[in-house]
């Protein structure tokens, strides 16, 4: 009597194992959606997304390549950049500002024409930036004078300088006068007061080597700090306590946080995007790894149409990444 009772639930238990499987797939299964060959020579390093024009703004060493999203194609450059890290803008001053690196100095640009209309000296090597609304200001993360150097990008000057306690990568800010600054040499977070323009605190990453990428949940109150020790670090933002680790993909060098989706991203120079779900406040799970190239280390979030945009080098043509669902 047991053999007909067997035959009947062996195929309802594959049944349901292959619905799971299925539903598992429709709740995640981010994908490269399109690739699109940019060219040009030249490393590259952070990306900035133009929420207003769908643009894509691409640090490439001597100069910023800005890509038309919509169209695929290159809308224009920003030149005379040397040793640039990134960009940052400020769309309510029509303003961008690049930070570059090997200048020891800031490029101001009219977001429209895109021609530079100032430069600003900054510390040495400005590398992560950030427009910070509270201060109505840029910020440079200058990591080889560990400090920050505030610029109005209206006048096209500087503000002044905040002297940080270790070498600074990415920085956030929660728009209410305070940031907070991944301390790549020092495996902590600092914490800035705009207000007082000073650092208020150090927190400790534990297991954490080198921070580089931060993205942060202004809701929740969580920051998202990812480590090339292989790991996700979830910290309270109110008490520096580190609520959940996880594990994700080797040289990390981007985090991002789409509020709608509630997903966490990292972007890995090994060749991935690591996926994580948040739960909740306090919970966290690792979703799924998105293979991508090598090399493809920062990135870009759309927190619209929630797509992520991603650079490398592919059989020696430069190209971009758009990973959705």
């Amino acid at each position: 009597m047991r053999f007909p009772v067997l035959k009947m639930i062996l195929p309802l238990m594959f049944l349901s194992l292959a619905a799971a499987a299925v539903a598992a797939q429709e709740h995640s299964a981010y994908h490269i959606t399109r690739t699109i060959s940019l060219g040009g020579d030249g490393s590259w390093d952070y990306l900035r997304f133009d929420a207003q024009k769908r643009r894509l703004f691409i640090a490439r060493a001597t100069r910023v390549m800005v890509a038309d999203l919509d169209s695929g194609k290159l809308s224009g450059e920003i030149p005379d950049t040397n040793g640039v890290h990134g960009v940052a803008l400020a769309p309510e001053l029509h303003r961008g500002v690049t930070s570059d690196g090997k200048a020891n100095a800031a490029t101001v640009f009219d977001l429209e024409t895109l021609k530079p209309v100032a430069t600003v000296a900054t510390g040495e090597k400005p590398d992560g930036i950030l427009w910070e609304p509270f201060s109505k200001a840029v910020l440079t993360m200058n990591g080889h004078s560990n400090s920050i150097t505030m610029i109005d990008p209206g006048a096209g000057r500087a503000l002044g300088t905040i002297p940080l306690p270790g070498r600074p990568e990415t920085a956030v800010s929660d728009g209410t006068g305070k940031v907070f600054v991944n301390l790549e040499d020092k495996g902590q977070i600092a914490v800035v007061d705009m207000k007082a323009r000073t650092v208020t605190g150090t927190w400790e990453l534990s297991g954490c080597t080198e921070p580089t990428g931060l993205a942060i949940d202004v809701a929740r109150q969580r920051l998202f700090s990812a480590c090339h020790s292989g790991i996700l670090a979830v910290v309270d933002a109110g008490t520096g306590k580190i609520v959940q680790t996880l594990p994700i993909g080797h040289g990390v060098d981007a985090a991002a946080y789409d509020p709608e989706t509630h997903t966490i991203f990292t972007s890995n120079g090994e060749g991935s995007i690591s996926v994580i779900e948040q739960v909740s406040a306090d919970s966290y799970r690792n979703q799924e790894t998105v293979n991508t190239l090598a090399g493809a280390k920062t990135m870009a979030l759309d927190p619209v149409r929630h797509l992520i945009y991603t650079v490398a080098d592919r059989d020696g043509q430069f190209v971009l990444l758009e990973i959705g669902r």
